[in-house]
Formats: C-alpha cells, structure tokens, sequence
C-alpha cells in the first residue's frame, strides 16, 4: 500500500462505506432475520421459529463485527476474534450497541491486523491482542456510547408528550432517522415502552407515540426501497422494504441529500397516522421501532388491536385499517417518490446515488 492511499478520502471510504455497508448486512443476517422469524413464530404450529429468531438475534453484535472485519480484508484469526469483540460491544453499548460495535470493532480489528501474522505464535498473539483491545474498549467506551444515545431516548421522551401534531413530527422524524442510522431504534421504543398496553407499563399517549414511530420507520424504508428501485430493481426493494434502510448508510455518507425525501415523507405520515387515522400501538413496544423489517410495524400494530391481552378497548373502525395501509405502505412510497423527483429535478439527486453494494 503506498502513501498515496492513506488519505481521508481513502478512510472515510474504508471504515463508513465499505465497513458500514457491510455492517448493516451483518445486522440484516441476524438480528433482523430473526426478528421477521419471531414474527412467523406468532403463527399456530409455528411456534419453534421463535427459538429460532431467538438464537439469530442474539448473534448480532457477533453477526456485525465480523462482516466489518471481512470488509476491511483482515486475517482470519482477526476476523473469527471479531466476534467476541462484537458480542460484547453490543451488549455493554445498550440502545447504542450497532454504534458501540461500529467502531469499537474497526478500532480491535485494525489493531489485531498490527500484529496478526508477525510472529511464530500467531495463534496466541492475534486473538490475544484483538479480543484485549475489543473487550477493554466494550467495557469503558460501549456504555458510554449507549448513554450517548440515551439523550436521543430523553429527546424522544419529551416529544411524547407534546400536542399531537408536534409529538407526530418529532417522533416520526426521529425515530425513522434512528432506524436508519447504526442506532437501534427498537432498543429505544423499548426502553421509552411506547405502546399502550398497561401491563407491560405503557399508557394511551405512549400509544400515539407508537404509531408516530412506526410511521417514520416505514417511511424510511419503503421510501428508500422505492426510490432506489431504479438503480437497485427488486432485490434492493425487498432487501431494503422488509430489511432495513440503514443498507443505504454508505451511500448517505457519499449524498446526503438522498435522505430528504424519506425524512420529510416521516414528518408527513407521522402526524397523519395520529391526528387524522388516530393509530395508536398496543402491540409490543419494540415493534414501533421496526417499521417494515418483516412487516412487524404494522403487524404488531394489528395484533395489539386484536389481542385480548393488550389493554386495547377500542373498536377497530374501517378509517384505522385504511390508516395503517395507508400510513406504513402506500404514503411514504407516493410523498417520496413526489418529493425525489423534485430534487432530481433540481440536481440534487442523481442516477447511481442509491446504488446499493454487491
């Protein structure tokens, strides 16, 4: 490698392109196959693939540390020591662990490669020197990434209490940023327990704010799977529509501005879904931070209507099942479609800007 290489434009695309792109597979790999798997395990006869999503899940630090070392080309004792490193980042980084895993396993692995093949007992040194590093970075700098992210979840906290309207924007633009970001977004709907059922302690305004969630989060994904159709087709659409947004972190590092249409389609259906549909989350809380990730938004919306346990005592009216169609599938593809078109327009978007990596 000469010197030449070694320049911020060669590490902005090594680290938040190519480790970020292949992070966010690593994430789809486990954590999020194993959410749509849970979700298939509500199925009667079905019940297994519950166990089944259940071990998938709980591989994602594991899952996502070692796609990054194999997208920075490390050896292979660097990149199987990678998993412990990601199981703990992940773990200790809370509501911040994709984050904490970014780069605490950039940092462990790039380290490990320092050393790795140098002497006659690599067996020994590489793992040693990659697994200290990771492990001692995931216990003094993970949690501190985590309460990081906290102040999201406080923000998100006082939106929820705001009127309809202004709580409908900022929880829907936020969470749906959040999504697509290396933050976990379900972690935070958790952890602020935004549903309306009483007994796993939510209350109606956390149910509002429920749905203003998974209305953002569903326009970040089928806004980004539609209007990337063209340079993507349908393996981008589904990869991206039922998988997660955060594919296009790379290329939002490269274009920014590919983020607008989506955003602003979340602060269109955000206080839609509350003010005119009058959605409200009973399902579990984590399903308002899924969006379209195996339908579990919408889906765990429906259930908490249904569900005898869930708290909820409305009637399911005709206008909540037209809403939740309209807010998690048809309105975030039409309002950023509209609005993509406008900046293609202008310029600011351009072909090949949302081209997902091979």
């Amino acid at each position: 490698m000469t010197k030449k290489q070694f320049t911020l434009k060669y590490f902005l695309h090594r680290y938040f392109i190519k480790a970020m792109g292949s992070m966010a597979q690593g994430l789809f790999a486990s954590l999020l196959i194993g959410t749509i798997f849970t979700a298939l395990g509500m199925i009667p006869k079905l019940e297994v693939l519950k166990n089944v999503g259940g071990f998938a899940q709980a591989m994602a630090g594991p899952a996502m540390a070692v796609a990054i070392a194999w997208s920075l080309e490390a050896h292979p004792l660097v990149i199987f020591s990678a998993a412990a490193v990601g199981n703990a980042a992940y773990v200790l980084g809370d509501a911040g662990g994709p984050l904490a895993v970014f780069f605490i396993a950039i940092i462990s692995v790039e380290i490990g490669m320092l050393v790795s093949k140098k002497t006659k007992v690599d067996i020994i040194v590489t793992p040693f020197i990659t697994v200290l590093v990771g492990g001692l970075l995931s216990i003094f700098a993970a949690p501190k990434i985590g309460v990081a992210v906290g102040y999201i979840s406080k923000f998100i906290g006082w939106a929820s209490i705001q009127t309809p309207l202004v709580m409908g924007i900022l929880v829907s633009v936020v969470i749906g940023i959040c999504l697509t970001l290396p933050v976990s977004s379900a972690a935070i709907c958790k952890v602020l327990i935004l549903t309306g059922n009483v007994a796993a302690g939510g209350s109606e305004g956390l149910a509002i704010a429920g749905a203003a969630a998974v209305a953002g989060c569903c326009a970040q994904m089928v806004g980004f799977a539609v209007i990337s159709f063209r340079e993507n087709g349908w393996g981008g659409l589904l990869s991206q529509g039922i998988g997660t947004s955060m594919l296009q972190m790379p290329n939002i590092i490269r274009h920014p501005q590919i983020w607008i249409a989506p955003t602003l389609a979340s602060a269109i259906t955000g206080p839609l879904a509350v003010c005119v549909f009058g959605l409200k989350m009973y399902g579990d809380a984590i399903n308002s931070g899924m969006g379209t990730c195996g339908f579990l938004g919408p889906v765990g919306m429906l259930l908490g209507w249904i569900s005898p346990d869930s708290g909820f005592t409305g009637k399911i009216e005709t206008l909540q099942i037209a809403g939740l169609v309209l807010i998690c599938f048809v309105l975030p593809a039409v309002l950023s479609l509209m609005i993509n078109e406008v900046l293609r327009k202008i310029g600011l978007v351009k072909d090949g800007y949302m081209k997902l990596e091979d």
